[in-house]
């Protein structure tokens, strides 16, 4: 799926967080929207999403035909770490809860979620419980293992170890294959696979 930003801005209040900013994301390209922490990245992201209504410009999402505003959320996936999980749900019950509403990637289905989660000892333990870092690995497995077109992470690393890191590069391998991928982002190695690139501070 193609996003198309033709002259976008958004502001909070009086103050313009991004503005004049004209860009394509073309399907099946992989990109990088960068700036320090409190720059606009994650505003950026909400409006990509349709989560955030933008305050001036037009946006548009093309497949073969123009999607739909309304429709736009059943094609995209996201992973953040200001995403809340259901406490009160298992690992397992959060998996099969979310594939109610995602179909499962090609390549995976829900059993294999688990062991590529690397999480399978802790299916029946409720999220509460989890670290940080375990959270955010769920969070990341149910993004990329959805089967959608367009695949956004903000700070996909947040909370994870070296290992962690590790296994997000692999993820990120397996499942972005024709797909637009949109991360955001102020280190490299979350982005070193990204050839396309965005500095949110241009556009202030």
């Amino acid at each position: 799926m193609k996003i198309t930003l033709d002259n976008v801005g958004r502001r909070f209040n009086q103050e313009w967080i991004f503005r004049n900013l004209t860009y394509s994301f073309d399907s099946s390209g992989n990109y990088a929207v960068l700036g320090p922490n409190g720059s606009g990245k994650s505003t950026l992201l909400s409006v990509l999403l349709g989560s955030l209504s933008l305050s001036e410009g037009k946006i548009s999402y093309t497949e073969q035909s123009e999607v739909n505003a309304d429709e736009v959320y059943s094609k995209m996936s996201l992973a953040a770490p200001y995403l809340d999980l259901i406490e009160e749900f298992t690992l397992q019950e959060t998996i099969d809860f979310h594939f109610q509403f995602k179909t499962p990637h090609p390549l995976v289905d829900t059993k294999s979620i688990l062991d590529l989660l690397g999480l399978a000892k802790s299916q029946d333990k409720a999220l509460k419980y989890f670290s940080s870092g375990m959270k955010q690995r769920t969070k990341l497995i149910l993004a990329c293992c959805s089967d959608t077109p367009v695949l956004i992470l903000d700070e996909p690393t947040s909370n994870l170890d070296n290992q962690g890191v590790d296994w997000y590069h692999e993820l990120i391998a397996k499942f972005t294959s024709n797909r637009l991928v949109i991360i955001g982002s102020n280190q490299e190695h979350e982005y070193s696979f990204c050839p396309n690139f965005i500095q949110i501070t241009d556009y202030k």
